[in-house]
């Protein structure tokens, strides 16, 4: 069961990149915008976490950081995050503890095929950590800015 607005987001640990092991309190004292994506690599994806690294500056003017997570590996997150230089974590959830407190693992149909995946989905989680904002089958196209937006109005800038 997600959390809901106004709840405070589960405090789940995991693999990251560059060696850590992040755990969502890791974030209090700053607001965390949590998104997930299907797969690292893949066109859809590295779209959008070039767009997050693109506006990265603007998200820590609104004290606000960023931490992406899929179900890869840790490294192909490593080997994603070097390439596209991230200059925000990835986190490793294959054991999907994380998709699952957030509800975004779904039965999705490629090619007449149906499989298990990850709804593209953003989570903006206060300083406090509590959940303030969620969006869910998200569209790449104008969604860091989006995103952007509200993580400012929360932050008051």
């Amino acid at each position: 069961m997600s959390p809901a607005i106004g709840e405070t987001i589960p405090d789940i640990e995991l693999p990251a990149t560059g060696g850590k092991t992040l755990k969502l309190s890791d974030y209090r004292g700053r607001q965390l915008v949590l998104y997930f994506y299907p797969k690292a690599s893949t066109p859809g994806c590295t779209q959008e976490g070039q767009d997050f690294r693109d506006a990265a500056d603007a998200f820590a003017a609104a004290d606000t950081a960023i931490l992406g997570a899929s179900r890869d590996g840790i490294k192909a997150q490593e080997n994603f995050k070097t390439k596209q230089s991230f200059g925000f974590d990835l986190i490793s959830d294959k054991e999907e503890a994380l998709c699952k407190a957030f509800d975004v693992i779904k039965l999705k149909k490629m090619y007449g095929k149906e499989s298990l995946g990850i709804e593209r989905s953003t989570f903006l989680i206060d300083a406090e950590g509590v959940l303030r904002r969620e969006w869910r089958q998200v569209k790449v196209k104008g969604h860091v800015e989006e995103v952007l937006a509200a993580a400012q109005e929360l932050a008051g800038v």
